[in-house]
């Protein structure tokens, strides 16, 4: 890929993906990948004016090992060092870039029981400094070529062949034009738009039907309104927390969900895919799921805590979208989740409230925003679905009709 196009993308992502302010800290999560174009993104972000950029690197193999040697008891722990860094983390607010590029079988083999339990244990420690951070800061997930991953996604093609057609892909997704920063502008226009529409609806809740045996109810929170694109942090910076983004989103009431729904992608968690897979709700909670992969690991996440059984987000995409109508299935969720229509269990976003600086945590829980140490999105979009939803005034209106927007 040229050098050219890659310092184009570098720059969109320092400059409209976590919008770096002067003098601000930046910290950038990245796998032994692509190092080239790490080093671009560390420039653009210091060329934005960034105090400093620090990078902290990960690696599946060291995982894997971490996993098979440390005890328990070790994994349990959170040595005081780590905890301080998340201490200054949520004093100084950094910008924080998430680069993707893993094996989505990376971690196969791995014992996933022993990682769950230690992220139980660690979780309350965690939860605290992050809940303090909450909203005040910018952060943004994007995507390059891991080899591994390359070769997942076009199996047929040598590996370097593979890595330069996965390039293509994420670039033309991410909306890497001739003009990016106004590509991206005119995006965000438009899912504004939409989003401004369907909060003027007032949306009791969202009935999803399809032929594959989806029929599903989701109630919304009467003060939630639904977003898209680009967000504002409390401290008043905007910026887009994924490139790619397709999605109008929303959070629903926790507790508030009946019927069954079947995923139309498989699902990338914790470095294994989970395929051909239902979930079964009852007041909100999941209450059976079945797989035809990996049904024991998804039992697994939906038991992680309290929260980890209900939703917490559900996002509306056309299965026309452009990540769709690249026939490329990513096993990768920051793009899969954005060619077509998902939801999501675990944690819900309490930014979607109205007004939610002025509310405290614990205004959320009363309010039905579920709260747990998961987040994990899940794609049910397909060809047929159709989404009705039901207005506080008693009306229906065809929100999504053969997969796409019916408005």
């Amino acid at each position: 890929m040229k050098k050219s196009i890659l310092k184009k993308y570098a720059r969109v992502i320092a400059r409209m993906g976590v919008n770096v302010q002067k003098g601000q800290e930046v910290i950038i999560n990245a796998d032994l990948d692509q190092p080239e174009f790490v080093k671009m993104v560390v420039e653009e972000c210091y060329k934005a004016g960034a105090k400093t950029v620090t990078v902290e690197w990960a690696y599946q193999p060291l995982s894997k090992i971490n996993v098979r040697y440390r005890s328990l008891a070790t994994m349990s722990t959170i040595p005081e060092w780590q905890l301080a860094k998340l201490r200054h983390a949520a004093e100084v607010l950094p910008a924080q870039i998430h680069i993707a590029s893993a094996d989505p079988d990376g971690l196969k083999g791995i014992n996933q029981a022993k990682i769950a339990k230690a992220s139980m244990k660690t979780y309350p420690l965690i939860k605290p400094i992050r809940d303090q951070m909450e909203n005040k800061y910018q952060w943004t997930i994007v995507g390059v070529p891991g080899a591994g991953w390359a070769k997942k996604v076009f199996p047929d093609l040598p590996k370097k062949k593979a890595i330069e057609k996965l390039w293509e892909a994420i670039l033309s997704t991410s909306r890497i034009t001739d003009d990016p920063v106004q590509a991206w502008k005119d995006h965000n226009t438009d899912l504004l738009a939409r989003c401004n529409y369907l909060n003027s609806l007032n949306i009791d809740y969202l009935h999803y039907t399809s032929k594959n045996g989806t029929n599903l109810k989701v109630w919304m929170l009467d003060k939630c309104l639904w977003m898209g694109g680009g967000e504002t942090s409390t401290q008043g910076i905007y910026f887009n927390p994924n490139m790619p983004t397709e999605e109008c989103f929303i959070t629903p009431v926790k507790g508030k969900a009946e019927g069954i729904v079947y995923a139309t992608k498989p699902l990338s968690y914790r470095g294994e895919l989970i395929e051909n897979f239902s979930v079964t709700f009852k007041e909100g909670k999941a209450v059976e799921v079945k797989a035809e992969k990996n049904e024991a690991l998804l039992k697994q996440m939906i038991s992680m805590d309290a929260g980890a059984s209900y939703l917490g987000e559900c996002a509306l995409v056309p299965f026309d979208s452009p990540i769709n109508n690249s026939g490329i299935l990513f096993f990768n969720t920051l793009y899969d989740e954005n060619a077509s229509c998902h939801l999501a269990l675990g944690m819900g976003f309490s930014n979607c409230v109205k007004d939610y600086e002025k509310y405290s945590k614990e205004d959320f829980d009363k309010m039905g925003i579920n709260d747990s140490m998961i987040h994990v999105d899940f794609m049910i979009g397909s060809k047929d679905l159709s989404i009705v939803g039901h207005t506080r005034d008693g009306k229906e209106v065809q929100i999504f009709k053969n997969g796409n927007w019916a408005f």
